[in-house]
C-alpha cells in the first residue's frame, strides 16, 4: 500500500549536514554483469543498496541455480535491468521468460532486440512487438560480429551490447548510429571492462571489442552522483548550507558529476576535501543566457530544472527526448507539477524552456510521483519554501536512494508519513 509523507523544514533554511550516499547505481549494475560473465574472477565491493541493484543481483544469483525448463525472471521497476539481462540471457543456455512491471511492458526495447537477433540470438516477444515480456531461448549461436544501432535513444542498449562482447564466439563490432545519447555511461561501461582486462578499439562511430578472458580484479563502486544532485537543490534554496558528501571521486566515471558545473551557474559552489566534496551555497546565480543541454545527463534534469524554476530562473533545456522513454514521460510529468507552483515547461522542437512569470508558493503542494523515484527527490526540496509540500507514495525512492528521507530527517528536515 502507498503510503504519503509530508516534508517540512523549520530550521531557518539553514543547512549543515555530512551525507553519505550509497554507491552508483549505475556502476553496480554493470558490475554485478561483468561478474556474473567473469565466473567468478570479479568481484564487486561498496555495492549500491538501491532496489534496482538488490533485484539484479537477485536474479543474477538465482540464475546459478536454475533447473527449470523455463525459467521466469521479473525485473520490476528496474529498466537496466531490463536492458542488461536482455543481452545476458542470449548468452546462457536455457529458456527465459523476461517479464516486468506494467510501466516496464510500455517501454521500448526493439532496438536492443534487433541488434542481437541480427548476431543470431532467438528472441521473441510474449506480447506487443517491440516491447518486454520477452521469451530468449539463450545460448545462441552467433552468426556475425558486426552491429549497427541508432545511438540517441538508450546508452543502456549499447553498454548492454558491449558488457557481453568479451565472452561472444566471435567479439563485437558495434556502429552507432548518430551522436549517442548519455555518452558517459557508454564510457563507463568500457572502463569497467577495460579495469576487468578487456580491450577495446574505438574508432570513428565503431566500437570493437575481440572474444577474451576476464582477468581476476576487484571493482570498487564510487557513491552515486545522482543522489548528490539532491544535496546541490538543497544547497541551491537553503538560505545557508555547508554540507559534506564523503568518498566521491575528483575523476568520476559518472557523467551525472556534471551537477558541478550546472549547480555553479546556479549558486553552489563546490570544493575539494580529503575524502570527498564539500557543497556551499553562495546566493550568486550566473546562469548564462545559453540552452543548457543535459543529452549526456538526462538523470539529472528533473533535479535542475525544479531548481530553477523554484528560484524562478527562466532556463532552457536540451536533450530530455530520451525522458519521454523512462519511469513515466518524465516531461509531462514535469509540466504536471510545476504548474503547483505556477511554472510552465514549455516545448518547442526539442527545446524546453522555464516560463516563471506566474511563481508563486503556496502553504501546501502535493506532488504526485506517477511510479518514479527521481519526481520524489527532485520535488522535496521545495520544502525549504513551501510550508509543507506532500510527496506522493515515499516508498518510490528505494529503486534508486532508500535512505534518502533518513538523510534529510539527518539534515533538519521532518518527514511525516501520512
Amino acid at each position: 500500500m502507498k503510503k504519503n509523507a509530508i516534508v517540512s523544514f523549520l530550521n531557518k533554511k539553514e543547512i549543515h549536514a555530512e551525507i553519505n550516499l550509497t554507491g552508483s547505481k549505475s556502476e553496480s549494475n554493470r558490475a554485478l554483469v561483468i561478474a556474473a560473465l567473469s565466473k567468478g574472477l570479479v568481484e564487486v565491493d561498496n555495492l549500491s543498496d538501491a532496489e534496482d541493484t538488490v533485484v539484479l543481483n537477485h536474479i543474477l544469483s538465482s540464475l546459478t541455480n536454475r533447473d527449470q525448463k523455463l525459467h521466469q525472471v521479473d525485473v520490476g521497476h528496474a529498466g537496466t535491468a531490463m536492458r542488461f539481462l536482455t543481452a545476458y540471457l542470449s548468452t546462457l543456455e536455457g529458456t527465459f521468460l523476461l517479464t516486468g512491471s506494467k510501466r516496464m511492458t510500455e517501454r521500448p526495447i526493439r532496438l536492443l532486440v534487433d541488434a542481437l537477433k541480427g548476431m543470431g540470438a532467438i528472441i521473441g516477444y510474449v506480447g506487443e512487438a517491440g516491447y518486454p515480456p520477452l521469451l530468449i531461448s539463450g545460448g545462441f549461436e552467433q552468426t556475425t560480429n558486426k552491429v549497427s544501432i541508432k545511438g540517441n535513444v538508450s546508452s543502456q542498449y549499447l553498454s548492454a551490447l558491449l558488457i557481453i562482447a568479451p565472452v561472444l564466439p566471435q567479439g563485437l563490432s558495434l556502429e552507432i548510429i548518430g551522436s549517442p545519447t548519455s555518452k558517459p555511461y557508454i564510457d563507463m561501461t568500457l572502463s569497467m571492462l577495460e579495469e576487468a582486462g578487456i580491450k577495446h578499439e574505438w574508432k570513428d562511430n565503431t566500437i570493437t571489442i575481440a572474444p577474451q578472458p576476464f582477468q581476476a580484479c576487484k571493482l570498487t563502486v564510487e557513491p552515486d552522483w545522482s543522489a548528490s544532485s539532491y544535496w546541490y537543490s538543497i544547497a541551491c534554496l537553503a538560505d545557508t548550507a555547508s554540507l559534506t558528501l564523503p568518498h566521491l571521486k575528483e575523476k568520476s566515471l559518472q557523467g551525472d558529476s556534471r551537477i558541478q558545473e550546472i549547480m555553479q551557474q546556479l549558486g553552489v559552489q563546490t570544493t575539494r576535501t580529503a575524502n570527498g566534496i564539500a557543497l556551499k551555497s553562495t546566493g550568486e546565480i550566473n546562469a548564462s543566457s545559453e540552452v543548457i543541454n543535459l543529452k549526456d545527463c538526462p538523470d539529472l534534469a528533473q533535479t535542475i530544472i525544479v531548481a530553477a524554476a523554484a528560484k524562478g530562473l527562466n532556463l532552457a533545456f536540451t536533450g530530455l527526448e530520451t525522458l519521454k522513454i523512462k519511469e513515466t514521460n518524465r516531461v509531462k510529468a514535469l509540466q504536471n507539477e510545476l504548474a503547483k507552483i505556477g511554472v510552465a515547461l514549455l516545448e518547442d522542437n526539442e527545446v524546453y524552456t522555464l516560463d516563471c512569470e506566474g511563481l508563486h508558493f503556496p502553504e501546501h503542494v502535493l506532488i504526485k510521483t506517477y511510479d518514479d523515484h527521481r519526481m520524489a527527490m527532485a520535488f522535496a526540496p521545495l520544502s525549504l519554501l513551501i510550508k509543507e509540500v506532500e510527496i506522493e507514495d515515499l516508498h518510490v525512492v528505494e529503486k534508486s536512494y532508500p535512505d534518502f528521507w533518513k538523510d534529510l530527517e539527518k539534515a533538519g528536515f521532518t518527514i511525516k508519513e501520512l
